[in-house]
């Protein structure tokens, strides 16, 4: 055989050439056809000796003619060809050549020619066209998981989308509520930046994975099958030239005149080297190739951002978890791969014994189990690539954070009775394990809420300590709640890039008109929201009952102040003037209100807009009032309670106890909305104090609508408390 200094190779030289060298290795195989129907052609012509046999040689001659080109350089070859026949084409040639030379033929050896050459040249065909098949499949099969990763990094570009345009949304809902809704949508708006930041930093160490497996595929799992495909390649020359050589043999024996011709011929045939054909088929299909481009970061449309990873607190939680998690699969990831290529190595070497007639075992079902251990070992060591790239991204970002922490031995639970989440304080729902526990210290959360967990378990815990520290997470969940809603914690949120928000927050300001009552409702809403607690006086009560509804006391301004100077000229009331009398002790809080002790009687200088408030006049002292404060005099007609103040002030007296009398919760000046009211759809029974119960049909002032937590507020009996918001519609 010839000696090659260099043997070449197809994984190595042929970058993403699948598909000429699949070809040409199909064009081989169905090659061993024709040559299988040239035995068969000779058995039938061997039978009219000479005549025959020279037609049959020049046949096979045109059609090497037609065929040299495409077996040797392939269909479409890069380079223009020198020669155009290769090894196997030449000692074809040497084979048609004898055939000229041999005009008589023996009967029995037509005969030969079928069972000996034909035959077992149609079963090889068959098996290697199989064998190409397969790797045609584990092609496709690489391909698809290719296209999958590809597929699922763009759906969580998708995703982080979605959530950036949901913080966009969030931030307008901010600017648009009233101050009694602004606090939740403000904790509403933040919690939306969290859980965009988490996504955010998946989706960066998605595109690192996702460039990691693509390197694989172009540089490892590719380069591997088109070797397998050109060892398939050179097995069939091999293969035929055991038959070319077995040809000779018979021919040798049956045809003593042909003996110098077949000897030539038999001396050729081992010079057909199998690396020879493919040698020339890489030398004339070799061309420029690159990589693909890497994945980079791209920003959401939406939401102007860089490709760095969150690192503040919160963040780091996220991937301080992350890293933990990776750490702790990486070692298990690594013993299953190396347990898998030991599996397939173990195979590549039973399949070179059935090659080399070692080992009678089928081929074909060696090389399938061959690409089944294969996948298997691939997917395992995308697990570990994905670990490895984890780790390697969320410690350039922050460091090892990992060490020093105590992880939670979360365990997946079904709570079978009502329980809230440690972290974010809200009830978990779901029948099929959709929250989790710690074995040891006893912390609940959400599934969606594990991995925002902080590293701090304090270690396994008897049952009444964990009952303390159920407690002591729950406080701190809701304190963690409410500073959420008041902004407190806005401070330690990170810069937001939005250059267009303080344009946004103008364009929505400016349509307030100029009308005298409007300019009054302005002047009584920028006081309001100097004191930012007073509309939520009733809902800060309720803090202690559920996480979604974080409240406090009624605020100390409702206090009874001192008595406000009266006129010199009477109690200051005008003729036919409307007169009431204070429900409520009122502290002014902003400019253009007075303080007012309760019992006090006042003119009534301009009735209730709408807003809420109404401006009244105490002696010489006249500024705004909540309405609600009123009680309309006999002299008057009378003004009916707000249902919304009766309620508010029932649930604050209920709450507060023994507190010192104070008024109802103050309605806002600007953009006040009529009272709404809600049906139940369907009948509920409460859970909890913070709870109303319902029955279908049954109606309910409708204070807030749901907020994005599932829950409304509405009024029953004068008491305001939460329904969940999909058993009610409004009316």
């Amino acid at each position: 055989m010839a000696e090659l200094d260099i043997a070449p190779n197809f994984g190595a030289e042929l970058k993403d050439g699948f598909k000429p060298v699949n070809a040409w290795v199909a064009n081989g195989i169905a090659w061993l056809g024709d040559i299988e129907q040239f035995y068969r052609e000779r058995s039938a012509i061997e039978k009219e000796y000479s005549q025959k046999l020279n037609a049959l040689a020049k046949k096979y001659f045109e059609k090497k003619a037609r065929k040299t080109s495409l077996l040797s350089v392939g269909e479409n070859p890069t380079v223009t060809p020198g020669s155009l026949e290769c090894a196997s084409m030449t000692t074809w040639q040497q084979q048609l050549a004898t055939l000229e030379n041999r005009a008589n033929e023996h009967e029995q050896f037509s005969t030969q020619l079928i069972t000996n050459l034909a035959e077992p040249l149609k079963i090889a065909a068959g098996r290697y066209e199989e064998l190409r098949k397969l790797h045609t499949d584990y092609a496709t099969k690489l391909e698809k998981e290719r296209d999958s990763t590809y597929s699922d990094l763009k759906k969580q570009k998708g995703k982080y989308d979605n959530v950036c345009q949901e913080v966009e949304n969030r931030r307008k809902k901010t600017d648009t509520a009233f101050d009694h809704g602004k606090q939740k949508a403000r904790a509403a708006f933040e919690q939306q930046q969290m859980e965009m930041r988490n996504i955010k930093s998946t989706y960066i160490i998605n595109i690192n994975v996702t460039n990691k497996q693509k390197e694989r595929y172009y540089h490892e799992y590719v380069p591997e099958l088109l070797d397998s495909l050109q060892d398939l390649s050179e097995t069939r020359v091999a293969k035929l030239n055991t038959i070319w050589s077995l040809a000779a043999q018979i021919e040798t024996s049956t045809l003593a005149r042909s003996t110098e011709f077949l000897n030539h011929l038999a001396s050729e045939i081992p010079r057909n080297n199998p690396v020879l054909d493919s040698m020339m088929f890489v030398r004339h299909n070799v061309s420029e190739w690159q990589d693909p481009p890497d994945f980079a970061f791209e920003p959401s449309p939406v939401w102007l951002d860089d490709d760095a990873i969150p690192t503040d607190e919160t963040a780091k939680t996220f991937l301080r978890n992350v890293l933990t998690k990776s750490k702790g699969q990486l070692g298990d990831y690594n013993r299953e791969l190396d347990k898998k290529r030991r599996e397939v190595e173990n195979a590549r070497k039973t399949r070179q014994l059935i090659k080399e007639g070692k080992d009678k075992r089928d081929e074909v079902e060696c090389v399938r189990a061959i690409f089944h251990l294969q996948e298997q070992m691939h997917e395992s060591e995308r697990s570990k690539v994905t670990a490895e790239v984890e780790i390697s991204t969320v410690m350039s970002a922050v460091g090892d954070v990992s060490i020093g922490a105590r992880q939670h031995n979360f365990k997946a639970q079904t709570f079978k009775i009502p329980t809230n989440c440690d972290l974010c304080g809200e009830r978990i729902w779901g029948l099929s394990a959709k929250g989790f526990d710690c074995q040891d210290c006893g912390y609940t959360c959400h599934s969606k809420c594990q991995m925002k967990v902080p590293a701090d378990c304090p270690g396994e815990k008897s049952k009444e300590e964990k009952k303390k520290l159920k407690a002591q997470r729950q406080e701190e969940a809701h304190a963690a709640h409410a500073n959420l809603g008041t902004g407190d914690s806005s401070s330690d949120m990170p810069h937001l890039g939005r250059s267009d928000t303080v344009n946004s927050m103008n364009t929505l300001s400016s349509g307030y008109s100029a009308s005298p009552a409007q300019r009054k409702m302005s002047v009584a809403s920028d006081a309001e929201a100097e004191k930012p607690e007073r509309s939520g006086t009733i809902k800060s009560a309720l803090g202690g009952m559920r996480k979604s509804r974080a409240m406090a006391p009624p605020p100390t301004q409702y206090v009874k102040p001192e008595a406000a100077p009266d006129s010199s000229n009477g109690d200051g009331h005008r003729a036919n003037e409307p007169r009431g009398r204070m429900l409520y002790p009122y502290q002014a809080n902003g400019e253009g209100e007075i303080s007012i002790d309760e019992g006090k009687d006042v003119a009534i200088v301009e009735p209730d807009d709408g807003s809420g408030w109404i401006t009244v006049r105490a002696g010489a002292l006249e500024g705004l009032v909540p309405a609600s404060y009123v009680e309309s005099l006999p002299m008057s007609p009378v003004r009916p309670a707000s249902t919304y103040s009766n309620s508010t002030a029932s649930l604050a007296e209920s709450i507060a106890g023994t507190m010192k009398k104070k008024g109802p919760a103050v309605a806002p000046k600007r953009g006040a909305k009529k009272l709404k009211y809600a049906e139940a759809m369907y009948d509920y029974e409460a859970r909890s104090d913070a709870e109303h119960s319902m029955i279908e049909g049954e109606r309910f002032v409708l204070i807030n609508p749901d907020a994005g937590d599932g829950w409304a507020d509405v009024e029953k009996g004068g008491i305001v408390k939460s329904v969940p918001a999909n058993y009610i519609q409004e009316i």
